[in-house]
């Protein structure tokens, strides 16, 4: 998922993605210490979209740039 893309969701819809990419993240670590790990390649990119994610959050709560607002979504 790009920037663009998470700041264009609400404050929940990024808060959602963010623990769901931190299990992801928390399963390919765990995956990868048994052994059993595919694509490593997949490790690096979860631990990019966290940080993307936790970017994106932290601009938003020192007011760099606003998320959508929830009102206009349905």
């Amino acid at each position: 998922m790009k920037a663009y893309e998470i700041r264009n969701m609400t404050l929940e819809e990024v808060r959602r993605a963010l623990r769901d990419a931190e299990e992801n993240l928390a399963n390919l670590r765990m995956q990868q210490a048994l052994g059993r790990l595919e694509d490593p390649m997949g490790l690096r990119k979860a631990k990019r979209e966290v940080a993307r994610l936790k970017t994106v959050l932290r601009e938003h709560e020192l007011g760099i740039r606003r998320l959508a607002s929830g009102e206009a979504r349905s």
